[in-house]
């Protein structure tokens, strides 16, 4: 039995680790500390237990199973303050990601004041410091590969705490949210998207169809970039970067993105009635660690 014993007793530790404060549901910090791990049973939502790790797994660094449904070993944290990055939302604790995607915003950002004359990017939300389901806001986000950059410019100024926390992002689009309001979209947004979706790393950007409907309009001459950029609601204030897997980690690519600039009929079928003002319907049911890859297990306790 010794054995086991030794085998068992830094397992049984990590899983009896106390509680640390989490976030209310609107993502702002509450200091109500969620029960111990120890206590949690096979009904326990997967986000209360991921959401509540302030820090990353000492693992390898592997992005496990999908962008909506895995984890995050061995996660980086991109720095609040680079040269031509800041960090924005920071007592969320959601500035890590695979090294990969660390890397690749630090490599961009330095890029942006020469593709579009912005000073660098402000960065939202990447990934929790092990990945997995959050406890509010994204269903995607669980792998360290997604990165919302918000839709301006960073200012010329190391901004405070409370700037970053309380700093209202721009919306892009008219009040009807058919298209994008001009007083504050510019050439400068679709330069910036454009050269994100050149990069090779990058599967999909997410923007809302408004902001896909104006790039359809804008755009001139090669469009083949277009393909990669896909309408989704709530991208109005920001805009979400995918990376592809990381050759050798467990996890799945998305599928090829369809042939085509995906505007025209594809484009217009999001502003339907239907698609507008959809009907209320149920949230999904919080998913469950038994819904997530085996290896988020050991993700989840490791020291």
């Amino acid at each position: 039995m010794l054995p086991i014993r030794r085998f068992l007793a830094p397992l049984v530790a990590a899983i009896a680790l106390t509680s640390v404060p989490v976030f209310a549901q609107d993502g702002t910090f509450d200091p109500k500390p969620l029960p111990p791990l120890g206590q949690a049973g096979p009904a326990t939502p997967a986000k209360e237990m991921f959401g509540r790790r302030p820090k990353p797994a000492s693992l390898e660094a592997r992005s496990i199973g999908f962008y909506s449904k895995g984890c995050l070993a061995g996660a980086r944290a991109l720095p609040v303050d680079g040269k031509t990055w800041q960090a924005m939302r920071v007592s969320r604790n959601r500035n890590w990601g695979h090294p990969k995607m660390i890397a690749f915003i630090e490599r961009l950002s330095a890029k942006v004041p020469a593709i579009n004359g912005w000073p660098g990017l402000l960065v939202g939300d990447i990934s929790q410091p092990r990945g997995g389901p959050m406890l509010t806001g994204h269903a995607s986000h669980q792998i360290g590969l997604d990165a919302d950059i918000w839709l301006m410019p960073m200012p010329n100024r190391k901004m405070s705490r409370s700037d970053r926390e309380e700093m209202a992002a721009v919306n892009l689009l008219r009040p009807d949210r058919r298209d994008i309001d001009p007083a504050v979209y510019t050439a400068a947004h679709m330069k910036l998207i454009r050269a994100v979706a050149a990069e090779p790393e990058v599967a999909r950007i997410f923007v809302n169809p408004a902001i896909k409907k104006a790039f359809c309009r804008d755009s001139a001459g090669d469009r083949s970039w277009l393909s990669k950029v896909r309408p989704i609601w709530g991208h109005n204030y920001h805009f979400h970067i995918r990376l592809t897997c990381p050759d050798g980690d467990a996890c799945r690519d998305q599928d090829p993105v369809p042939r085509g600039d995906g505007c025209g009929a594809e484009l217009e079928r999001w502003f339907t009635p239907e698609m507008l003002f959809p009907g209320p319907g149920a949230p999904p049911p919080p998913m469950l660690m038994s819904q997530l890859p085996a290896e988020c297990r050991r993700v989840l306790v490791a020291p």
